[in-house]
């Protein structure tokens, strides 16, 4: 199978993902760079900002259509993580590519484990501001470090944290993801000469096509069923890049 057509494969899985989920595809995009691309870890996390950058701004559209984005809520949430995604996007190209991997192993885990016990919506009047910038910040430095979009955390937050219902946090964490993703790739500038645009632009274009479908499966298929799909996935996912640093 040739690099172009496992770009177009892995893409679509991607953007299927973020279309469905509002994030965790960046998560896929990582290790699928590496592993099946050639990519190193370093250039996969840049690479990977371009990808989940223009495929959330492109699900981001649609799901400002059905009118599932908070936009105050999202704005908010997503200036809170600006500064720190570009200091950890700044950080993250100083360190050796071996902790990277292992880095990001960790938090897809956790990710899988938090997508397995979704937490409960909240009532408007128990949202606290403190609490929505510290989960913002910690998702901006997130993505700026390892190169995700952060959806994975910022779904979960945005209900359990702000009270968003489901559907309205899937469409709202992909103005979270767009910010953050541009943040962070700011502070990489000067870093893209060694990535290979034969490949990124292929595989973005199939995330972005990925990402609608992926809209419509939402609306056919329960938020519970698909973030224990993708959180099995992800498990699977970190297991293999954990055994890849330690071996």
């Amino acid at each position: 199978m040739t690099v172009l057509v496992l770009a177009l494969i892995a893409g679509a899985v991607i953007g299927l993902a973020l279309g469905a989920l509002g994030g965790g595809g960046s998560v896929l995009a990582v290790p699928a760079l590496i592993y099946l691309l050639g990519f190193t870890p370093a250039a996969a996390t840049t690479a990977s900002l371009i990808i989940v950058a223009a495929t959330s701004a492109t699900a981001l559209y649609a799901h400002t259509r059905d009118g599932n984005v908070a936009w105050k809520t999202g704005a908010l949430f997503a200036a809170a993580g600006i500064v720190p995604a570009f200091l950890a996007g700044a950080a993250a190209g100083r360190l050796p590519e071996a902790v990277l991997t292992a880095a990001f192993a960790v938090v897809a885990t956790l990710a899988a484990l938090r997508m397995l016990r979704p937490s409960p919506s909240l009532p408007p009047d128990r949202i606290r501001p403190g609490k929505a910038a510290g989960a913002g910040a910690g998702l901006g430095a997130v993505t700026g470090f390892l190169g995700v979009g952060g959806g994975f955390l910022a779904v979960p937050a945005l209900v359990s944290v702000l009270g968003l219902a489901m559907r309205r946090a899937v469409g709202t964490s992909l103005l979270v993801i767009t910010v953050n993703s541009l943040a962070a790739l700011a502070a990489r500038t000067g870093t893209t000469g060694g990535l290979h645009w034969e490949i990124i632009g292929p595989f973005t274009g199939a995330a972005i096509l990925g990402a609608w479908d992926g809209k419509r499966l939402a609306t056919k298929l329960s938020g519970a069923t698909l973030q224990k799909t993708f959180a099995g996935v992800l498990l699977a996912v970190a297991a293999f890049m954990l055994v890849d640093v330690i071996v």
